[in-house]
């Protein structure tokens, strides 16, 4: 097998791990500042499937990613106009996420593998969302502080050099965009709630709910020694958003099916976004400074929204330092992300045998 034309190489990218089925090819651009580019990219969402039920259901999922996924595939390749002998690898992301979405892929890739005789590169779906800021804005200057917050995810990680992450902070109960999610449900914005949250929040005033922040550790000099000091928590703003809620219906004396008014709602929704997004770039600018980062990063789905980007480029340029966030297309799950993490571990030799399987609980 030879690598694509001038010796580039080609990757093949499928990902399944929730409620996206995607897959995307990717190829090497020989520029070293910038070493990734998409060729295409096809995503098939789930969204209006499971937003009767409130959020993901795991065995509609997995069933919906069996439907689309021949077809998603066969539109990437069709899209990059090229054949499956083409492609250098397939790559493909193992873990972490719902099994029974993680099998689909993760069976599929195998077999495309084998039928072209085409390494296989297993993904880390978080190392995905990490070099999806490479594939946009080009290589970080290193080391670098990253975030990566979605509905299933809030981690904080150090990149001490290229393809490599270390765990410096992750959530200890809900994901903050799990979060949103619930709090969303609470106020009747429906699923997903990130986007309607932040839309809302535009119009609302951000200090007319007094909410609390979680803070793991005592604030002072010796905080940063301290295991878990990074560490995030939401389950306490969540709570205390409903038991705000409840008292705001009790004192307006509304009934099961009434909602809140339209002007409390955007209060709340601008208090508890205020809340949140402080709290994560809290810890990503003590970590920049703990960490001698030359540059921080957002990424995952929670990194397209607005008050976070606009919070983070401003303190960012505050610090003197380059903040990477994706575009939109990048920042919620898609196969472009896992074929750059596969062309970077296929550049370190990584690969998978037929044994490969999918890994719920993966750890980064």
């Amino acid at each position: 097998m030879t690598a694509g034309t001038g010796g580039l190489v080609t990757m093949l990218g499928i990902e399944t791990s929730c409620d996206e089925t995607a897959a995307a090819v990717v190829t090497e651009t020989g520029d070293p500042a910038r070493p990734w580019r998409v060729v295409s990219s096809v995503v098939a969402s789930q969204m209006d499937l499971h937003r009767e039920w409130g959020g993901v259901v795991p065995e509609l999922a997995s069933r919906q990613h069996i439907r689309d996924i021949c077809g998603v595939v066969d539109g990437a390749l069709s899209g990059a106009a090229l054949r499956l002998s083409d492609c250098d690898a397939v790559a493909v992301t193992h873990g972490p996420g719902l099994v029974g979405s993680l099998l689909v892929g993760v069976a599929f890739a195998k077999s495309l593998a084998w039928h072209a005789g085409r390494p296989l590169v297993p993904v880390h779906h978080l190392a995905g969302h990490i070099e999806s800021l490479v594939l946009e804005g080009g290589e970080m200057p290193l080391p670098a502080v990253v975030l990566v917050v979605s509905g299933g995810h809030t981690s904080l990680y150090r990149i001490p050099s290229r393809g490599r992450y270390e765990l410096l902070g992750r959530t200890r109960d809900d994901a903050a965009g799990e979060a949103y999610d619930k709090v969303a449900r609470l106020l009747g914005l429906g699923y997903p709630g990130g986007p309607a949250i932040d839309r809302l929040a535009q119009s609302g005033d951000d200090r007319a709910v007094a909410l609390p922040r979680t803070r793991l550790t005592h604030a002072d000099r010796n905080a940063r020694d301290l295991p878990g000091h990074l560490d995030f928590s939401f389950s306490g703003v969540k709570t205390a958003v409903s038991r705000y809620v409840i008292g705001r219906r009790t004192a307006l004396e509304l009934g099961p099916e009434e909602a809140l008014p339209d002007r409390e709602i955007a209060d709340i929704c601008a208090s508890f976004q205020r809340v949140v997004v402080s709290s994560l770039l809290d810890r990503v600018f003590e970590a920049a400074t703990g960490e001698g980062a030359r540059s921080v990063g957002l990424a995952g789905g929670v990194s397209a929204n607005g008050r976070l980007r606009r919070d983070a480029a401003s303190r960012a340029a505050v610090a003197g330092l380059p903040c990477f966030v994706p575009g939109a297309a990048l920042s919620t799950d898609n196969a472009a992300m896992i074929a750059a993490a596969g062309l970077r571990r296929f550049a370190e030799g990584v690969r998978a045998d037929w044994s490969l399987n999918a890994e719920a609980s993966l750890r980064l």
